[in-house]
């Protein structure tokens, strides 16, 4: 029979695997982009979605973006900390499925923005989405990915409430 750390080990390798691939898919996405688009660059897909190059200084959806450059050391060093409090959380609660999917969301996209401001100083972001002349700020693959975490993390604290 496994001890409980080799399996918790196993949850635990399952969840960074996902994780994993999060940060793949978000990597793989700006590449693309990098490649194919020039800073500004603007392509209609639908009437409400573009195809658009930004290069973001600050945190998820553009929040600092036009701060005095301190902000790409603080968001860096602040993702590999949640990365480590999030592996170790993992490691203690890899049984709560949706818990674990809502971090594991979380960490992939944490670090695929970590990775860009590594290698850039900044995060790539591509998608652009806008209605009737209001435009969200644009935003990738991980940030995607931090916003669905955090809401799974929403759903799964409504549940735990809901059964006590």
């Amino acid at each position: 029979m496994p001890s409980r750390s080799s399996s918790s080990s196993t949850g635990l390798t399952a969840w960074l695997l996902i994780a994993a691939v999060i940060i793949l898919a978000d990597q793989f996405t700006k590449v693309l982009i990098i490649g194919s688009f020039e800073l500004g660059d603007v392509h209609p897909v639908t009437s409400f979605f573009d195809l658009v190059r930004a290069h973001n200084f600050g945190a998820a959806f553009s929040f600092l973006n036009h701060g005095p450059g301190l902000q790409r050391w603080f968001f860096l060093g602040l993702g590999l900390a949640a990365a480590a409090f999030i592996v170790w959380i993992l490691r203690r609660h890899g049984h709560q499925k949706l818990f674990c999917w809502a971090l594991t969301l979380i960490l992939g996209g944490a670090l695929g923005n970590v990775i860009d401001r590594t290698i850039h100083g900044y995060v790539v972001d591509f998608i652009q989405v806008h209605a009737g002349g209001w435009y969200f700020p644009a935003f990738n693959v991980a940030d995607s990915a931090i916003t669905v975490g955090a809401v799974l993390l929403v759903l799964d604290e409504l549940r735990r409430v809901r059964r006590t």
